[in-house]
């Protein structure tokens, strides 16, 4: 098993969402962030200053299969890129999971995911 994040543009969602409901993906995890790049983040000019500012993203998390992995990351890069120069399209996490527990009966593992 395996946990996959996936932090990208909010306008990317809806297609990444229907690339993993063709996989027959469920259980995905929609958090809204906020993207804090520093120096290399968007740069505004306010009242005679300079600032950066946070940028808008979206973060998915799943635990899936580990043989399903690489065709999630497919999924997600092709339909996340935008292809535009100097762009931020965003990241792909994947981590290994030890154990999974569902609280509601107490089954472990894999079981615990359905």
């Amino acid at each position: 098993m395996v946990k996959v994040e996936a932090i990208i543009d909010p306008t990317s969602l809806d297609a990444v969402k229907v690339a993993l409901a063709g996989l027959k993906i469920g259980g995905v995890t929609i958090v809204h962030v906020l993207d804090h790049s520093g120096p290399t983040g968007l740069k505004v000019a306010y009242r005679g200053g300079e600032y950066y500012v946070d940028m808008s993203k979206v973060k998915l998390e799943m635990v899936v299969a580990s043989l399903l992995v690489d065709d999630i990351i497919d999924a997600i890069s092709r339909s996340a890129r935008a292809g535009i120069p100097g762009g931020d399209d965003g990241m792909i996490l994947v981590y290994e999971i030890g154990d999974a527990i569902r609280i509601r009966n107490g089954l472990r593992t894999g079981f615990a995911l359905f």
